[in-house]
């Protein structure tokens, strides 16, 4: 078995995740109970309405935190990736889980990056659409016809690319896709024009606050947001995920990437099934497990064992 580790991104929060797991296993409390710069992330994941854990500085620590600890129960069963990957803030959770930083440094960063994405976007009045059944090249014409900054900022899997920008340029070029051909579109619950230029400011802070944080060597290869390549050396991390914020996401290539590395099997980590549903599209033949749940991670656990 070939395995790797896939970490949700921002969107697939919902109120009262990790709850089950805080209950029932007692060593994944510390990750939740922790003050993190002044958030209460118990109260935030188990207790909060949706629109309040929706909030790019609550959401993205409460995403770290539900992943370490979901990573720090599988790593205890003996269970560990050949390959890590995490879709925008769940990059930072794949480096937890290849060694890179520990559970704390983890749910910090991203209490920073959260914070500083909420403030370079405050007052902007922005948006971001998945578009359903076009290529990059029939995007970037509709775009072009939009008026606007507006720009494509993910690249999830064949056949749905995310645009972002100026909300009346982000709606004129969904109009414009759906005249292109568009099957659908999705209005994404996110509160920025996030990978896209308009995070420069945020870039800039990253960049600050990644210049004293000490990275470990990765014990397993990291794929990157802004190459959809692993990370090619330890060096690399910090100058990548300063350009990660404002980069495309190039998921789609990771997924075909871990395919050609002869990946057979993922476990999604993070509420919802975003991103098995992306392997599907992309690469069928591989297995997938998603973990939401501690049902969820028990039936997973005693699959992988099965398989050895």
């Amino acid at each position: 078995m070939k395995l790797a580790f896939l970490y949700a991104g921002q969107g697939s929060q919902k109120s009262g995740m990790g709850c089950d797991f805080y209950s029932e296993y007692p060593q994944t409390r510390p990750f939740f109970d922790t003050p993190v710069m002044g958030l209460d992330l118990h109260r935030l994941c188990f207790d909060s309405p949706i629109n309040v854990l929706s909030e790019t500085k609550h959401t993205q620590p409460c995403m770290g935190a539900f992943a370490a600890a979901v990573t720090h129960l599988l790593n205890e069963k003996g269970i560990y990736p050949d390959y890590t990957a995490g879709l925008s803030l769940g990059e930072y959770s794949a480096l937890h889980a290849a060694g890179v930083i520990d559970g704390n440094t983890l749910v910090k960063l991203l209490a920073f990056r959260g914070k500083a994405m909420t403030d370079t976007t405050k007052g902007m009045d922005s948006a971001m659409t998945a578009v359903l059944g076009l290529d990059e090249a029939t995007i970037n014409d509709a775009i072009a016809t939009a008026g606007g900054r507006v720009y494509c900022c993910n690249f999830n899997c064949p056949g749905q690319i995310v645009i972002g920008g100026e909300r009346s340029a982000v709606e004129a070029a969904g109009k414009a896709c759906i005249e292109h051909g568009a099957r659908r579109l999705i209005p994404l619950n996110v509160s920025g024009p996030f990978h896209t230029p308009f995070m420069e400011d945020a870039s800039l802070l990253l960049h600050e606050k990644l210049e004293v944080v000490q990275f470990a060597p990765m014990k397993c290869p990291v794929f990157s947001n802004v190459t959809g390549d692993a990370y090619p050396n330890d060096e690399s991390i910090k100058t990548l995920l300063v350009q990660q914020v404002k980069k495309p996401v190039r998921f789609e290539q990771i997924l075909a990437n871990l395919s050609a590395l002869g990946v057979d099997t993922i476990i999604e980590i993070g509420p919802g099934k975003v991103l098995s549903g992306f392997v599907q599209k992309t690469a069928p033949d591989i297995k997938r497990y998603a973990i939401e749940t501690v049902a969820d991670f028990e039936r997973t656990v005693e699959d992988i064992e099965q398989e050895g």
